[in-house]
This record gives structure tokens, C-alpha cells and sequence, in this order.
């Protein structure tokens, strides 16, 4: 029970934050060079894809590591986009591989029996 409420009340912060973020790119984000609005766009789109993923991480088999890779992921992912569209430093993307593969992980641990 415990483990649920965890990865709910996770997913529903991350969901806010996701919505929240993605209101202030569609109306405020203006950075000097347009390429880092689609890089802001893609780490938005991710987050809240992934925080629906959290939500559903309690029905997994394994709910802490669905969770913990999709949480990680959403961090490394999003945030390295986020940061690097903030900055406009391409630079600062760098750790998004690494989100990138722990929300694959995320997606093969809901899918191993």
C-alpha cells in the first residue's frame, strides 16, 4: 500500500509539474534560437507521457523498479532537455541518453513477467 501511494502521489506531482511546464513553453518560453523551443517541446512530451507511467507503476509486477527507472529517467531525460532549453547550451542535454535508457528499462520491467 505504501509502495502505491508512493508512486501515485509521484505521478501526480509530476503530472502538475509536466502541465505546468508545458503552459509557460506554449506561452512564455522564448528562447533566442527556435531549435531549443522543439528540445523543451520533446522533454515536455516525455515527462507527461512518463508521469502516466508512474501512475500505473503500482499494477506492475515489479512496482519499485518500473517507479525508480521511470523516475530516474524523467529526471535525466526531461530535465537534461529542460535544462538545455533554459540555458540554450546544448551542452547541458548530456545526461538525456541516460534518461532516455532508464525509461526503456522502465517500459521492459512492466512488460517481464
Amino acid at each position: 500500500m505504501a509502495g502505491q501511494q508512493l508512486w501515485h502521489g509521484l505521478a501526480g506531482l509530476s503530472g502538475a509539474a509536466a502541465v505546468s511546464l508545458g503552459a509557460y513553453g506554449a506561452h512564455a518560453f522564448k528562447p533566442k534560437d527556435p531549435y531549443f523551443l522543439e528540445v523543451f517541446d520533446r522533454g515536455n512530451k516525455y515527462h507527461l507521457l512518463h508521469s502516466l507511467l508512474l501512475a500505473v507503476a503500482p499494477l506492475a509486477r515489479r512496482p519499485s523498479a518500473v517507479g525508480a527507472c521511470t523516475t530516474a529517467g524523467i529526471l535525466l531525460f526531461s530535465g537534461s532537455c529542460y535544462a538545455a532549453a533554459f540555458t540554450e547550451d546544448r551542452a547541458n542535454a548530456k545526461l538525456a541518453p541516460f534518461g532516455g535508457m532508464a525509461l526503456i528499462a522502465a517500459w521492459l520491467c512492466l512488460a517481464i513477467p
